[in-house]
């Protein structure tokens, strides 16, 4: 049985409370953007936060900039479909520099942000749980404890709250330098085959 964590609560009314939301003052206020899952999502992927000129722009996590362009190629490497996977990020507003320029959120930022994680993951309820990097890692930790960390585990499924965890790195261009691209291919291709062995039908055969 996959862990409960909160009531669901409609992406709408969750999406409305996470933009009223001022727990963190340097976070840029009211930039919360949460994508509607869609039905029954075989994965959950969770990124780091919104990226001023991707998500915070468009709207959408993963789209608009390199980031997103790269999230969708490995997407593909994987043999998935967008439609077959919900997409957030472990802090829903867009984390800025003194200069303007994005950021890693701060561990407060995530902890404060850890409700709306957990509220999106009950909602979407997704058998597989994507991190992509080491602050989404870090991030579902803060809902269920793992001894996870991305550069021993990446690539492989662990149990974790009733689900199956699966931590991969960031598509952003400087993952590569701990996680070459080669090895970020094959481990979406395992994630694909992971996903592709739960929703297979079973082969039942009569003599």
């Amino acid at each position: 049985m996959r862990a409960s964590y909160a009531s669901p609560v409609p992406p709408f009314h969750l999406h409305e409370r996470a933009r009223a939301c001022r727990a963190c003052p340097r976070l840029v206020p009211g930039s919360a953007v949460l994508e509607p899952p869609p039905a029954a999502p075989a994965v959950l992927v969770v990124g780091e936060a919104p990226g001023r000129l991707g998500a915070a722009r468009t709207g959408i996590p993963f789209c608009g900039d390199i980031a997103g362009r790269r999230f969708a190629a490995l997407l593909a490497e994987a043999g998935l479909d967008r439609r077959e996977v919900a997409v957030t990020n472990a802090v829903l507003c867009l984390p800025l520099d003194d200069r303007g320029r994005n950021r890693r959120p701060t561990p407060a930022e995530l902890r404060a942000c850890t409700g709306f994680l957990a509220a999106y993951l009950e909602l979407t309820n997704p058998p597989i749980v994507a991190p992509l990097g080491a602050v989404a890692l870090t991030a579902l930790g803060h809902i269920h404890p793992h001894a996870l960390a991305l550069r021993q585990h990446a690539g492989q499924p662990h149990p974790w709250a009733g689900r199956i965890l699966f931590p991969l790195a960031h598509p952003a261009a400087r993952a590569a330098i701990h996680r070459p691209l080669e090895l970020q291919r094959a481990d979406w291709r395992a994630l694909g085959a992971l996903v592709r062995s739960l929703t297979r039908p079973l082969d039942v055969t009569t003599s």
